[in-house]
Parts: structure tokens; C-alpha cells; sequence
């Protein structure tokens, strides 16, 4: 088992529907893997941009396991475990998939995502 993963995590591969009654589509979701381990982090953002008060493009990084997970670009991330995490429940959209050197089937390998959230200074979400 390695060490520091203390998060659990829903990967949703997310589709589009058919067009409704007016024409547009919607964006849905199916979930691809539930209670998947890993380690969520975020990456320091710039001071000028929060004292200004515009929007922040936030970036995070979540390290996950096992490594024979199919996860793409575009999938979604939802935290679902510990139920006192900051971000329980958020979701966050997959910008990168990166496999570690390792084999997918050796116990240690790993995938890191690059994650990314757009949230408003000074606001809650």
C-alpha cells in the first residue's frame, strides 16, 4: 500500500445526451469507479491575482492508484471520503493523465492528474 493516500475518490466519465426539446444537449455523467484511493493536493496560486479580486484559474494535482485505471481527459474527480475533507463532494475536471514509469500491474505504480476548478475571489462556492 503506499503511503499518504488518505482520500477516496468517484472518477465520472462525462457524455452528452441527446438534443431535448429545444434543441440543446446537456452534459451528463456515469460514474467509471467509485471509492478509487489517492492523495488530492493543490498547487500554490499567484497573490497578485487574489488581491486584485479576479477570477483564479485554480489548479490541483491528486495522485491516484491503482494504475490499470482507465481515466481520461475530461473525466471528472469527485471527493467522497473523509466526509470532513475540504473539498467533500466538489468535483474537479481532469486536464492531464500522466502513468508512472512503472508497469500498471506493479503494487506501487501510480497515476497523477492534473486537475483544474474555476472559482471566484472572495466568494464561496
Amino acid at each position: 500500500m503506499t503511503a499518504g493516500l488518505n482520500s477516496r475518490f468517484n472518477i465520472w466519465r462525462m457524455s452528452e445526451e441527446d438534443d431535448d426539446y429545444s434543441g440543446g444537449a446537456s452534459i451528463t455523467g456515469t460514474v467509471v469507479y467509485y471509492n478509487v484511493r489517492g492523495n488530492l493536493q493543490g498547487v500554490p496560486q499567484e497573490q497578485v491575482y487574489l488581491q486584485q479580486g479576479l477570477e483564479v484559474y485554480r489548479t490541483f494535482k491528486a495522485i491516484v492508484v491503482p494504475a490499470t485505471l482507465d481515466i481520461r481527459e475530461r473525466d471528472e474527480l469527485q471527493v467522497t471520503r473523509p466526509r470532513d475533507h475540504m473539498y467533500y463532494g466538489s468535483r474537479f475536471r481532469i486536464i492531464g493523465v500522466t502513468y508512472s514509469s512503472l508497469t500498471p500491474r506493479q503494487h506501487n505504480a501510480t497515476i497523477l492528474l492534473d486537475l483544474s476548478r474555476s472559482v471566484r475571489a472572495h466568494n464561496q462556492q
